[in-house]
């Protein structure tokens, strides 16, 4: 339930915008938007242009080179240099160390609780009493009758000084307060608040319109852009590859196969029958020569000696060795 009602005779108020830019900012987003997208289209185009080509060498060019040399850099230093830490300097350190603590380590731990801590205990009694009356006697009496009254003295001279200097310092702060202010600080604010900030809002409303048209035109430059290299796309389809694709198909297959059922694979055929024929050719030939340097041989120098045929029987059970003869069958007359 309401507890104010409006008068039913008064009308209502149109509500007012809270943005008091409104006119600036329709007066200047529209030609902006026009500029930037004239501009920004061409230049999208050139970035979708650069991004396909660089992924194309980014996966064709950089990424195998980039692998290949890091495998390279693995195998020149990464794995020699693993190697001599692995195999040389940890040894070493090991070695330098084991030897620092047998030959320093161990003979200081040794000084210091054999040698130098029994002589220090018994020089302690004696140092302490002279520096007890050398030193703190003295300074105890010098703290307590000279530096006591001087410091005091000093320390009332210093709060004097002090607040006269306070005083002085408050009448000259005031002084360049307030001219800082009257010659300063006033126009300063004046300025700011009259002149920079009506400008700073305009140009912020300029600078969002230009950043938001900017923005427009880039999308819209991408869907320009995309649309035209699917245009692209569809036209070296159908001007490039379907036509060289059924041109394939249809002519370049059926003219090859008939090449090749009636050309080539009779000649390779007949090319196969004629090496046959030659290899033949030339295996008679061959044969021929050998019987006929055969019988010029025979003729010239008659029938070649015949082997002597070589007994490889093995001995017979009489020629052996027994257990009671020491003759054998090689020793045998």
């Amino acid at each position: 339930m309401e507890l104010e009602k409006r008068p039913e005779g008064r009308p209502q108020e149109p509500p007012r915008r809270s943005d008091p830019e409104g006119c600036v900012a329709a007066a200047v987003r529209v030609p902006v938007r026009i500029v930037a997208l004239v501009l920004v289209v061409p230049v999208r185009m050139a970035w979708d242009v650069l991004v396909v080509a660089g992924r194309f060498l980014r996966d064709t060019v950089f990424r195998p080179a980039g692998r290949a040399l890091a495998w390279l850099g693995r195998l020149l230093f990464v794995w020699p240099l693993v190697g001599i830490w692995r195999y040389a300097v940890v040894p070493l350190g090991k070695g330098v160390a084991f030897l620092g603590r047998v030959l320093l380590v161990v003979p200081a731990v040794w000084l210091y609780r054999r040698v130098l801590t029994p002589a220090g205990r018994g020089l302690y009694a004696a140092l302490a009493w002279l520096g007890r009356y050398l030193v703190v006697v003295p300074a105890a009496w010098l703290y307590a009758w000279l530096l006591t009254p001087v410091g005091h003295a000093l320390a009332w001279c210093g709060r004097g000084l002090a607040w006269c200097l306070g005083l002085i310092a408050t009448g000259v702060g005031a002084v360049l307060y307030w001219t800082t202010r009257v010659l300063v600080v006033l126009p300063a604010l004046a300025l700011w608040r009259w002149v920079l900030t009506p400008v700073g809002r305009v140009l912020a409303v300029i600078g969002r319109e230009v950043v938001d048209a900017l923005g427009h035109a880039w999308r819209i430059a991408g869907y320009v852009s995309r649309a035209f290299g699917r245009f692209l796309g569809t036209l070296w389809r159908w001007t490039v590859a379907e036509p060289a694709r059924w041109a394939y198909r249809s002519v370049l297959t059926p003219v090859g196969h008939a090449v090749r059922d009636t050309v080539l694979r009779p000649l390779a055929d007949a090319g196969r029958a004629a090496g046959r024929v030659t290899r033949q050719a030339l295996a008679a030939a061959r044969l021929t020569v050998r019987q006929t340097r055969a019988d010029v041989r025979r003729a010239l120098f008659g029938e070649p000696a015949k082997p002597r045929p070589v007994d490889r029987r093995e001995p017979s059970v009489a020629e052996a060795r027994t257990l009671g003869s020491s003759t054998t069958a090689l020793t045998k007359d």
